[in-house]
């Protein structure tokens, strides 16, 4: 991909963050929310953040990191995805991807109102591409894999995890079965490199639990970062 494409997806990732953190700003914490609870009105937060994320003006704000982790995401897609249409899956998967680090962040919840909405939209995307049925196989997969990872300890993991898995298992898979092995061990590996962390600075324990997504998610741009295709 030529250096002004992206450049300039950089600067569009770099506007996408900054609606994805207006946006995820409209999704509340929850009763329970460390359970994964989603409220009784879900639809009509997803409704309430949308006004949000219209409402805000595309401006980046301290600390800075959601922004900019959003446009090295859409300017990595831009640089080592050849294909059209699974390029387009992951512009539509930045953004998302985005929003839900920062809700899960903030409330504990990957809304089902994301991520559910999510598997038709990248299954059209990725239709066109020619690598559907690897894709769906994948997100098959990996869901099934943290499935199992949920059904062994429910307490570490939420369903919303699971669900994620597999739209990134779709994302991934599309780009090679490696890079789904990749997404999912790499995700694992971050998330137990902060809990350590956490306990050499002495601010966890080793039953304190935290949210788990936007390591999955850090994981799928690892995938990225290391797949073959370019």
């Amino acid at each position: 991909m030529p250096l002004p494409v992206i450049v300039l997806a950089a600067v569009l990732g770099l506007i996408a963050g900054a609606y994805a953190r207006a946006f995820a700003t409209g999704f509340d914490a929850q009763p329970g929310a460390r359970g994964g609870v989603e409220p009784s009105d879900r639809w009509g937060e997803v409704v309430r953040a949308f006004a949000a994320a219209v409402r805000a003006a595309p401006l980046p704000r301290p600390p800075y990191l959601l922004e900019g982790v959003t446009a090295l995401a859409a300017a990595l897609a831009a640089w080592r995805i050849g294909d059209g249409w699974v390029l387009a899956a992951w512009a539509y998967a930045v953004p998302v991807g985005a929003a839900l680090a920062e809700i899960d962040r903030r409330t504990w919840r990957l809304p089902d109102a994301i991520t559910l909405p999510s598997y038709p939209i990248l299954l059209v995307l990725l239709a066109p591409s020619g690598r559907l049925l690897p894709a769906l196989a994948s997100g098959c997969a990996l869901g099934a894999v943290y499935a199992v990872l949920w059904f062994a300890r429910p307490a570490g993991l939420g369903l919303g995890d699971v669900k994620l898995a597999g739209l990134i298992g779709l994302l991934t898979g599309a780009l090679g079965a490696q890079s789904v092995i990749v997404a999912g061990m790499a995700g694992q590996v971050l998330g137990a490199l902060y809990a350590v962390g956490l306990l050499l600075a002495r601010r966890a324990t080793r039953t304190t639990e935290f949210p788990f997504g936007p390591f999955m998610l850090a994981g799928a741009l690892v995938a990225l970062c290391l797949s073959n295709w370019a």
